[in-house]
């Protein structure tokens, strides 16, 4: 049987239509923009019609490249769904939990949850798996793990579940001998005409990081693009940029050469733990049960509870702009 369609090639398709673009969905997709080009060039010519219209400023969609980007969206959802639960029902026979991770996960929550969860289930082998900055969803995406630590804000998939376990600052890292080094604290404003690390990670987290929404629509000068923390703390030492962090990142990754000032005048970042809604996991509901109770029973230093339901904070306003 000869496919027409095959998913790649169509979620560069996809890039490209959201994007408008070239240039940034290769970006976004972490390929070369020619190699890009040439791959939509090859899937306009196996169905036979032009998907984009292209000129020296502009990038649009075709009638034919309308119609097919919703269909887009639904089967790269569908095929998703099913690798996802593919997955799922093949570990379903094994005696384990694989739990995705970034950075310092949890803080200071991290041991005590798997603890609590080894309380529950003593047989089951607990595996932790880091992801780095490209996947947001920390492996919730495709499946490959079963429940994950996320640091919000992300576009809210129908998937996708979550619950925020605390909320903590933004601190601004810096190299021990800038001047910024030797403030009480900063703010955007002061630090706007600094070059920054950012993360290759999708536009929006990126975004969130970058502290953009605080900006009042000023350009981010760029350093350095890093994919690790640890890339990101290479570059600050080689004074190639500044980046904000959460504030805990400073009690695990805290070494010699580093500052960290607090800043104000911008978002918290939320630590949540994330399932997949669409799996029905013991295991996993047994997991989020125990992060909630460690949660509330383990407050991590310098951080609060998730606002109450019904009141919405200034990172809440922040996620609903972002999946508007």
């Amino acid at each position: 049987m000869n496919l027409p369609l095959e998913l790649r090639p169509l979620s560069y398709f996809v890039a490209v239509a959201e994007e408008l673009h070239f240039g940034k969905a290769a970006a976004r997709l972490h390929i070369a923009q020619p190699s890009l080009s040439v791959q939509i060039r090859k899937l306009e010519h196996s169905l036979g019609t032009a998907l984009f219209i292209r000129d020296s400023r502009h990038v649009s969609l075709t009638p034919a490249g309308d119609k097919l980007l919703d269909g887009s969206r639904q089967l790269l959802a569908d095929a998703e769904r099913v690798a996802s639960l593919t997955r799922q029902v093949g570990r379903s026979g094994r005696n384990n939990l694989i739990v995705g991770f970034q950075a310092n996960a949890a803080a200071e929550l991290t041991p005590d949850i798997l603890s609590a969860f080894r309380a529950l289930h003593p047989d089951v082998a607990v595996e932790m798996q880091s992801f780095d900055f490209t996947d947001p969803y920390v492996g919730l995406g495709d499946g490959s793990v079963d429940v994950a630590f996320v640091r919000p804000p992300v576009v809210v998939q129908d998937w996708l579940a979550l619950e925020t376990l605390f909320v903590e600052p933004r601190v601004l890292v810096v190299a021990s001998t800038s001047p910024l080094a030797q403030q009480d604290s900063t703010s955007v404003e002061e630090v706007a005409g600094q070059p920054f690390v950012a993360r290759r990670s999708p536009e929006s987290w990126r975004d969130f990081w970058l502290a953009v929404s605080s900006r009042d629509g000023e350009t981010v000068r760029l350093g350095a693009e890093v994919s690790t923390v640890d890339e990101c703390f290479e570059a600050i030492l080689s004074s190639k940029g500044v980046a904000f962090s959460q504030a805990s990142t400073q009690r695990f990754y805290a070494r010699p050469g580093l500052a960290f000032v607090p800043v104000t005048g911008i978002p918290p970042t939320p630590l949540s733990i994330g399932w997949r809604s669409d799996v029905d996991s013991p295991l996993t509901r047994d997991f989020v049960a125990a992060a909630r109770r460690v949660a509330v029973d383990c407050p991590v230093p310098n951080s609060w509870a998730p606002p109450t339901a019904g009141v919405p904070s200034l990172l809440d306003r922040y996620q609903a702009k972002l999946t508007s």
